[in-house]
């Protein structure tokens, strides 16, 4: 199994559970882990034939900057079926972190795998 990544995109997004959250506009982290075969995109050296991480990410953006959730754990499972719905990823890893919502942490937020992981 080979995995793509994309890592620290930073999107603004109001998310949060507080009333003065549902007014501001927060920075959430994404790190992003796809699985795929890469062997036929590494053959052809054709885009088409990979996991188009800038196709991803213009998506992923497009969608956190217009998403109004309360908890990260919803816009991490919708991102997660963007993904592998959108793009044919058979497994991924997906983690948000929503930066300075915890004093004293560096962050929080939620780490998610979904799909299946080829086997050797």
């Amino acid at each position: 199994m080979d995995i793509t990544f994309i890592k620290e995109l930073r999107v603004e997004t109001v998310i949060g559970i507080y009333d003065w959250e549902r007014e501001i506009r927060q920075t959430v982290v994404i790190d992003l882990e796809m699985a795929g075969d890469i062997r036929p995109a590494a053959t052809t050296d054709n885009i088409a034939d990979a996991i188009d991480y800038k196709a991803v990410g213009k998506r992923l953006i497009g969608f956190v900057e217009e998403a109004e959730f309360q908890l990260v754990e919803t816009l991490a499972e919708r991102l997660a079926e963007i993904v592998r719905s959108e793009f044919n990823v058979p497994w991924l890893r997906l983690t948000i972190n929503k930066e300075k919502a915890l004093t004293g942490a560096a962050g929080v937020g939620v780490t998610i795998e979904r799909g299946q992981r080829a086997r050797p």
